[in-house]
């Protein structure tokens, strides 16, 4: 493969580099193959970066050395690649984060070694209003993500029972995340009340195996559910995108089914996608988590648990 090569995609031009650098080096993934995934699996992700603040987790020499986040779109980027300014208390400034609204402007994120994809909750529009709440189920060990198929059925159930649809995804990492599309207007303030409600019922019901605590001392094999994630200044990893793991993991959609079969089997590998496993999911089962951008629901107004 050569080093370098000018790529037209969708009429617009950029330059890759480097592209037989290897960037998990356990696996002897490369950077090639990164941009490769990213090109097939667009039609997909696509539709959940679109008008999306979007904070780039850069591995400029592979996973196992260092990263750095970029939420200020670099300077030097193509003049096509579209930004949205928003206002950051951390920094108190206005910044001006990437979109990738393309293909283009997935493939140049892909050649800065962008391996994992971080989204806003809300759109550029209106960043005060999350489109959905999320919850973050994070096992410490030993618990894996079998412990978190339990957490996150019994959160499933709960939030059905407030006419809630909720959906699952692999976090690409250890863990599991339940997402509940809203598509409303609601609040960040009102997502979060209702997420810790939910994360301290389920500690009060399941002390032993759920924590809704951040200490990371309380959580040894528990499951912490993080519910802080609903949040206008954090960022959740996005569906479909790589992780920075040994190998090239991505954080997958589920159905129910598949996290009831991993919770009854108890074998944590049944959940770990790979990329060309991803690719080939979304050939047989289309896009599960394409009723997130769309579906309609509304917070209960009144919420006794």
């Amino acid at each position: 493969m050569p080093t370098k090569a000018e790529l037209v995609v969708k009429g617009k031009k950029l330059s890759v580099s480097n592209l037989d650098k290897v960037l998990y080096p356990k696996v002897g993934f490369t950077k090639g193959q990164v941009i490769d995934y990213y090109i097939k699996i667009a039609p997909v992700l696509l539709p959940h970066l679109e008008d999306r603040p979007l904070t780039m987790k850069r591995y400029p020499n592979g996973v196992d050395k260092g990263f750095f986040y970029e939420k200020n779109c670099p300077s030097h980027r193509p003049k096509w690649v579209k930004t949205a300014k928003v206002w950051s208390e951390g920094n108190n400034r206005m910044m001006d984060y990437c979109l990738a609204q393309d293909l283009p402007t997935l493939v140049w994120a892909a050649n800065l070694a962008d391996l994992e994809l971080h989204t806003s909750l809300a759109k550029k529009k209106d960043v005060a209003r999350p489109t959905m709440m999320v919850f973050d189920l994070d096992p410490g060990a030993p618990a894996d993500i079998v412990q978190c198929c339990q957490v996150g059925l019994w959160l499933r159930d709960l939030l059905g029972a407030m006419k809630l649809k909720s959906f699952a995804k692999t976090s690409g990492s250890k863990g599991l995340q339940v997402y509940v599309p809203l598509n409303t207007p609601v609040t960040f303030d009102q997502t979060k009340d209702l997420s810790r409600a939910l994360a301290q019922l389920l500690e009060g019901e399941h002390g032993n195996l759920v924590t809704s605590n951040m200490s990371k001392a309380l959580r040894k094999n528990k499951v912490f559910v993080d519910w802080s994630q609903n949040d206008e200044h954090k960022t959740t990893v996005c569906v479909y995108s790589l992780r920075a793991k040994e190998e090239p993991t991505v954080s997958t959609p589920l159905t129910w089914e598949e996290v009831e079969n991993c919770l009854k089997k108890k074998k944590a590998d049944l959940l770990k996608f790979r990329s060309d496993k991803a690719v080939e999911r979304v050939k047989k089962m289309g896009d599960l988590f394409a009723p997130v951008e769309k579906l309609k629901q509304k917070l209960p107004k009144k919420w006794k648990l």
